[in-house]
């Protein structure tokens, strides 16, 4: 305390704190009851989880990502092979929403440089645009018309009209 102070108003405080005198001979109630929860609840589960904790530190499994092996395509299924046309079908689904978060990931670069670059973002921005159209395109020309319910199969379809198509323009233009 500083030296130029009233002690008739600030008393100073005791040097030490007075030990509690025990009234009773009697335990204390609370004691009891934190001691009864310690052993019959605390220790028990701290003890298993410490437990478990071992198991997962000696069986330590790291997850990335689930990784699917590449099965044949739906042309290299033969015909009434039921379980490889629902192998195609799922693998086409799983490369349908890859090619999808792609093209999400690139319109997200280029919103970006847009929003970086402000009102000269047709300069600063032409490597992602150009990178956006090409990705689009293809995901259009893939994917493209083959509405909420396409499949590998309408896709395969897709795929081999464009193919006759392309075909006949190049007989055309030999002729």
């Amino acid at each position: 305390m500083p030296d130029g102070f009233d002690k008739d108003v600030y008393p100073e405080p005791p040097r030490r704190t007075p030990a509690v005198e025990k009234q009773t001979g009697l335990p204390n109630p609370a004691d009891i009851l934190i001691k009864l929860f310690q052993y019959t609840v605390d220790v028990p589960v701290t003890t298993f989880r410490d437990w478990v904790e071992r198991q997962h530190e000696r069986n330590r499994f790291y997850y990335y990502q689930q990784k699917f092996r590449r099965v044949p395509d739906l042309t290299e299924c033969k015909l009434g092979d039921h379980l490889c046309n629902y192998e195609a079908e799922m693998q086409w689904r799983r490369d349908h929403k890859v090619d999808q978060e792609i093209v999400k990931v690139i319109k997200e670069r280029l919103g970006a440089c847009q929003q970086r670059e402000g009102n000269s973002y047709l300069q600063n921005c032409d490597k992602e645009m150009n990178q956006f159209r090409q990705v689009s395109k293809a995901y259009q020309s893939r994917y493209g018309d083959l509405g909420a319910y396409g499949s590998a199969q309408k896709c395969l379809m897709k795929q081999k009209h464009r193919m006759i198509a392309e075909r006949k323009e190049a007989t055309a233009a030999e002729d």
